[in-house]
Order: C-alpha cells, then structure tokens, then sequence
C-alpha cells in the first residue's frame, strides 16, 4: 500500500496560484486530558515555496519532533500562519468539538487576510468566512493542512512544555497533556490541576474521588 504524500492538488483545483486564496487548517489537541486545543491556518504561496520546504512538509503525526521543530519557524517565514485556541474552560463549557471548531475561527481570523477557500481537515466545517471544503485525512493529502498541522503540534507542545514547569509530575513536557501511563498515575497521586478538562472522564473521575473521600469522616 503506497502511503500518501500531501501535495497542491487540491489547492490547484481550487484555483490556488492564480486569483483564489486557498487555506488549510487543522487542529491538535482533541485526545489530551489537559491543555487547551490549539488550530491553524497556513496559506503556502505555491510558486515562491522554497521546493526543500515542499518536500519536507507532512502530516505532523509523521514527522520526528526536532523536523517540525526545524519546520514551524520556516513556515512561519515562508507562508501566511493564523494560530487560534480554545481554553480548557471553552472546551469544558462547549465541547471538544466546538471548542475545536472555535479555536479553528480563530485561527483563521487571525490571518490577516480572509481566504477564498478553506481546506479544513476532517469531515465536519467549522463556522467560516469564506467557502469551505472538509478533507477526511486532509493533513496526509493537502499541502496546506499538513502545514497548519505542524505549525499548530510545535505550538501546542511549547504551550505544554511551559504549563509543565509551573505544574510538575504531570510529564507534560513529554506527553502534551495525552493520557499516558505516567499521565493518569500522576493525576491519581497528584490529582488535577486547573489546566485538566474536568469534562473527560479520567479527570472527572478523579474529582468524584476526591470529593467523596472530602465527605468521608475523619
């Protein structure tokens, strides 16, 4: 099985190069149990990307920590970036969905400048001020999506990295807030912090715990 490579294919079909501008966007942070979710926005100029650039983008997922590391600043040199969040607060108020898609509106607002068309990765559009198109497995196949993706995992795994040092234990530096192994026996031994999503069941499920051995006599 050959595996897929993002390309412009899908921005050329929109019209990308000539009149149309043409974003991707993406999200990460929808699994972790703590952390705000974090999107972004990336116009690529398809005719003055520098060609090593182009080759090296790829879904986020498939690239090692110090590429993307290496990627994001370039990108951010390179190409149009609009970066937006939503808090733990929003994500627990709204729903991971919806705070997805709220920190997607933003990120694309603060572009700068509003696309012709969004390419947005997944099978569900946020609210937008332009057209828009979901791609399922956008950020395997879309040259701007894979883009965004990187730009928005360097920028969530910096926030991560910084919350780490004011909360230790947690490994946050390591594990971005995902539920790993050292994760959830951190949160049972330390319990949550504010930056946990009270609404994801092994946080809520810590809380309960907490508040009943609160009511428990001495």
């Amino acid at each position: 099985m050959i595996a897929l490579r993002p390309d412009f294919s899908l921005e050329t079909a929109a019209g990308h190069g000539t009149a149309a501008l043409v974003c991707g966007v993406d999200e990460v942070g929808r699994g972790p149990l703590a952390g705000p979710v974090v999107a972004a926005a990336a116009i690529l100029p398809h005719q003055s990307l520098p060609g090593w650039l182009a080759d090296a983008i790829d879904d986020s997922k498939a690239l090692k920590r110090a590429l993307r590391d290496d990627l994001a600043p370039a990108l951010r040199e390179h190409a149009w970036i609009g970066l937006g969040l939503a808090s733990v607060e929003e994500i627990d108020a709204l729903n991971i969905l919806r705070a997805s898609h709220l920190a997607m509106e933003r990120a694309i607002a603060s572009l700068g400048v509003v696309p012709d068309l969004a390419l947005v990765d997944g099978n569900l559009l946020p609210p937008l001020p332009c057209r828009g198109r979901a791609v399922v497995k956008g950020d395997a196949r879309c040259l701007s999506i894979a883009a965004a993706s990187i730009v928005a995992k360097v920028a969530r795994d910096a926030m991560m990295a910084e919350l780490a040092e004011a909360f230790p234990g947690y490994g946050w530096e390591r594990n971005a807030g995902y539920g790993t192994a050292e994760h959830r026996a951190a949160l049972a031994h330390l319990g949550p912090t504010p930056h946990h999503r009270r609404s994801f069941a092994p946080v809520a499920e810590q809380l309960a715990l907490g508040l009943r051995g609160a009511d428990l006599p001495a």
